[in-house]
């Protein structure tokens, strides 16, 4: 251990990075308010089938309109391949680790979402006229003799679009259109820098739709989340690795087998989200606050520089970093690169995260130790162009234990 409190290996040039660039403006808000929902469970696995050959991985292949921006990363085949096995089903407890159970998996998992789609994405006027139909049904086989249309006062009044009944069809879809609404506008601003998400053509606006569909079903389900600002930029990674997978039946299934990741990636995270546990134990402070820790346990002078010194709040720039899981602080390939090494890493994605985004800190400590308020705040707010590669060496060598 150096003076005070920094270990040797820092004292290197190697933690120097490049100057900064200016970046676009920081996008996350506050969560919302609801309760944490139970994490999302599946029923035991079924018999095996009689074996058969099990699909294939997805494999990124980033499409012609993603090379073909002006600034975009490059892939290369080596990285291609290595994602494309990392950032799977199996990291994300999708599928079962037997092959076997995979064809019976994936056929139950797809049929699911989609009676979630038909069951969750209807139109209210649907409902009450199924409503209608079926009261007809059940009024004219009563009365065999009167085949005339069932009178509105025959229908409950709770289904009446201007009823202020709390179970009302009508009243839920009031109350979830400024939610729908919020989704809508954030999924259009989802890497607006990338022809495969966005733009006027029909290949990104059929994007845009599945990305709102899934974030719509997901909101309905999870009552206690709902809908966080910033999750489409969680769920956009996936979506794009599924979007690209060389098989086509699993291209006609992507809205499927992204949802499903996505609630398991988002289970391992849920309590960042969750506004009323923001101040417990397993809330976004408390995992601010190990951050913190963990900064103090292996570079005491930058703690005490940032905390004491300069009292840069953690959470002024953290926060983002934590509940978006790094999505806006890198390019697009470089944060494909990140979550690789948070669902690879055995001590689990939130330890690793945590140890990610103190390394992001080491890696530009001199600028930090020479900065004052105004300046650190900017530079954490709108991180550098660093080597991605570099930074998950650093965070390699700070594993241990999360200090509580």
């Amino acid at each position: 251990m150096g003076k005070k409190g920094v270990p040797e290996w820092l004292n290197s040039s190697l933690w120097s990075s490049k100057p900064y660039t200016d970046c676009p403006p920081i996008y996350a808000s506050e969560p919302a308010k609801p309760e944490s929902p139970p994490r999302q469970r599946s029923p035991p696995p079924p018999q095996p089938p009689p074996p058969q050959p099990p699909p294939s991985p997805p494999k990124l292949e980033p499409p012609a309109s993603f090379q073909g921006d002006p600034g975009s990363p490059k892939f290369s085949p080596e990285e291609i391949s290595r994602q494309s096995q990392i950032l799977s089903e199996l990291l994300l407890q999708y599928l079962p680790n037997d092959r076997a159970f995979w064809p019976h998996e994936l056929e139950k998992k797809r049929s699911q979402y989609k009676s979630f789609k038909d069951e969750l994405l209807q139109n209210p006027s649907d409902i009450t006229r199924r409503m209608e139909e079926a009261a007809h049904v059940k009024h004219a086989v009563l009365n065999d003799e009167s085949r005339a249309l069932l009178h509105r006062s025959e229908i409950t009044h709770g289904e009446h679009p201007l009823s202020l009944g709390s179970t009302s069809v009508w009243n839920q879809f009031f109350q979830e259109a400024e939610i729908i609404e919020q989704i809508e506008r954030d999924v259009k601003r989802t890497h607006p820098e990338m022809q495969f998400f966005a733009g006027d053509s029909c290949f990104a606006k059929t994007n845009q739709e599945s990305l709102k569909r899934i974030l719509i079903v997901f909101a309905k389900l999870n009552p206690g989340i709902r809908y966080v600002q910033g999750m489409n930029e969680v769920l956009a990674p996936l979506f794009y690795v599924f979007r690209n997978d060389p098989e086509e039946n699993n291209v006609a299934h992507v809205e499927a087998d992204t949802f499903f990741c996505f609630v398991e990636l988002l289970s391992g995270f849920r309590d960042n989200f969750c506004k009323q546990l923001d101040n417990s134990v397993v809330g976004i402070r408390s995992t601010i606050t190990k951050l913190s820790l963990l900064l103090k346990k292996h570079d005491e002078e930058l703690w005490r520089h940032l905390d004491v010194t300069t009292k840069v709040n953690p959470h002024f720039y953290a926060f983002r970093w934590i509940t978006l899981l790094l999505s806006q602080e890198f390019e697009f390939s470089d944060c494909l690169s990140i979550w690789d090494t948070i669902l690879s890493d055995p001590e689990g994605p939130q330890e690793t995260l945590l140890r990610i985004c103190c390394a992001m800190l080491i890696l530009v400590r001199r600028r930090l130790l020479a900065g004052d308020f105004t300046a650190n705040l900017k530079l954490l707010q709108h991180y550098p162009a660093t080597n991605i590669g570099h930074l998950l060496y650093v965070a390699n060598k700070l594993r241990g234990p999360v200090p509580d």
